[in-house]
């Protein structure tokens, strides 16, 4: 069998193209049985299930993956998930925060990870405000509630979704939210999200490859057309969250799937953009760890030739 590992702690509507492409039964058509599984967090992230073998492939944060690139693990990115940033600044008018400047001296929830802390400073610097008086709260894995904002406990939070948890129910009413797509305030471009595999499986499977990557494809291709196609799906693998909040989630995430109406092009130049970004922060030793990280369109025909 062929084990796919997703991102987060339970699966959400950005994997809606592999869950579609199974049910419509175009893995097992290419050869493939395939489980899908999200991670244990005691045994690490997606990349650590990958790394171990737990996992044929894995779909992650691409920082992650550059990363662990960096230092000399054999994974690779096969495909882009997400075009685009997922990650928003959430805070409540009244606290008075109309831009990333104005969180100068204030309380900011987050997850505060090397890449993240590097994220809201440049947001923050680049607006003209004083990152180092951000009072940082570590909430860790939680993304802060706008019923939490509202209690005292932040006056903004970083990490939650513009696709995901700023769509959940509140009590707090939608027009007292403020919810800002961090593309949207001068972060640099990159893909949210990849698809990865080892090196060994490059290697030694390359059809293997080719059999997920062609059915993968359908599968986004045909939910970014029709969204709620996938929501029977959903209902099946998370019957614990609203139907309608996996409805405006498919809606919203779909468009990301695709750069000029294609699915999976790994991009070098917003790649490069990024790992040079990463690298000026601290995050990454090495600059050009990127061009091993990915696999660019030219080597992807390999895996498609008839074995």
């Amino acid at each position: 069998s062929t084990c796919l590992v997703l991102e987060y702690f339970h699966p959400w509507p950005n994997s809606a193209g592999f869950y579609l492409a199974r049910q419509k039964k175009w893995y097992e058509q290419n050869g493939l049985d395939l489980h899908i599984t999200v991670p244990d967090s005691w045994h690490g992230d997606s990349l650590e299930h990958l790394r171990t073998q737990r996992a044929d492939f894995a779909v992650a944060p691409v920082n992650r993956l550059l990363v662990r690139r960096d230092r000399g693990e054999p994974l690779r990115a096969i495909a882009a998930i997400n075009h685009c940033a997922l990650e928003t600044i959430q805070t409540l008018k009244s606290k008075h925060i109309h831009r990333p400047r104005d969180l100068t001296g204030r309380k900011l929830a987050m997850n505060p990870t090397p890449r993240g802390l590097a994220m809201i400073r440049h947001l923050i610097a680049a607006d003209g405000g004083d990152p180092d008086s951000v009072q940082i709260i570590n909430t860790e894995f939680r993304e802060l509630r706008p019923e939490d904002l509202n209690s005292g406990l932040a006056d903004a939070s970083f990490g939650g979704y513009w696709a995901w948890e700023a769509l959940m129910d509140s009590p707090i009413p939608r027009e007292e939210r403020l919810v800002w797509p961090i593309g949207q305030l001068g972060a640099p471009a990159y893909c949210s999200y990849v698809l990865c595999t080892r090196e060994d499986i490059i290697e030694t499977a390359p059809e293997k490859i080719g059999a997920f990557l062609s059915a993968s494809e359908k599968g986004f291709l045909a939910a970014a057309q029709n969204p709620l196609a996938a929501l029977p799906a959903y209902e099946q693998a998370t019957p614990y969250f609203p139907t309608d909040l996996l409805s405006q989630s498919l809606e919203a995430i779909a468009p990301t799937w695709l750069h000029n109406g294609k699915w999976g092009e790994l991009r070098a130049e917003v790649t490069e953009e990024y790992t040079h970004w990463l690298a000026g922060n601290g995050i990454l030793s090495n600059r050009e760890i990127w061009r091993s990280a990915i696999i660019g369109a030219e080597h992807h025909a390999a895996f498609f030739k008839p074995s």
